[in-house]
């Protein structure tokens, strides 16, 4: 994995694949055989958002306003809401790599050629 771009795994209905995140450029890119899920990730990463977190505890929130693409930091905030706003899943467990170099699975051969 390239040291300036951040990836992780997604997963959306039948097909697995991964964003990209470009932090230098301010880019993302959504890899995943589903047209709907792709343009509904680009448009909610490319996007700012009003998100409720917590600070000292589990009580203590408030929001904020996040632009995904201002940093890595900020992109890692706003994949934590991207599943109940996309119905895209960010498989936070399931190593990234492992779905790059594996595209015997029929969702991520296109991207690997």
């Amino acid at each position: 994995m390239n040291d300036k771009i951040y990836s992780v795994a997604v997963s959306c209905r039948d097909s697995i694949g991964w964003l990209e995140f470009d932090a230098e450029a301010g880019t993302v890119k959504v890899c995943l055989d589903d047209e709907q899920a792709v343009a509904d990730a680009e448009k909610y990463l490319t996007s700012t958002h009003e998100i409720r977190v917590p600070h000292e505890t589990l009580r203590d929130f408030s929001s904020v306003t996040v632009n995904p693409l201002a940093d890595v930091e900020s992109f890692k905030l706003a994949l934590t809401r991207l599943w109940e706003n996309t119905d895209v899943h960010v498989d936070w467990s399931r190593p990234v790599d492992y779905v790059k170099a594996h595209p015997n699975l029929e969702s991520t051969k296109k991207f690997n050629e």
